[in-house]
């Protein structure tokens, strides 16, 4: 993640389509691992982490396998 800047849950809800409430469901769930939490208890991401959990969920998720 050399250069790139953490996102914020808002900013992730807003490029995933969903809103913050459902992305944090989606954390307490275990779909999702946000790269950072702070001390406040509010998460940042790496957008890359965030691409490569959900292909991994895919990839486990398919039918038949």
């Amino acid at each position: 993640m050399t250069g790139e800047r953490y996102l914020t849950t808002g900013e992730v809800a807003r490029k995933l389509g969903i809103s913050p409430r459902t992305l944090a469901r989606y954390v307490r769930e275990g779909l999702l691992e946000p790269s950072l939490t702070l001390p406040s208890g509010h998460h940042r991401w790496a957008w890359d982490d965030v691409v490569r959990q959900m292909q991994e969920y895919r990839q486990q998720n398919r039918p038949g396998t």
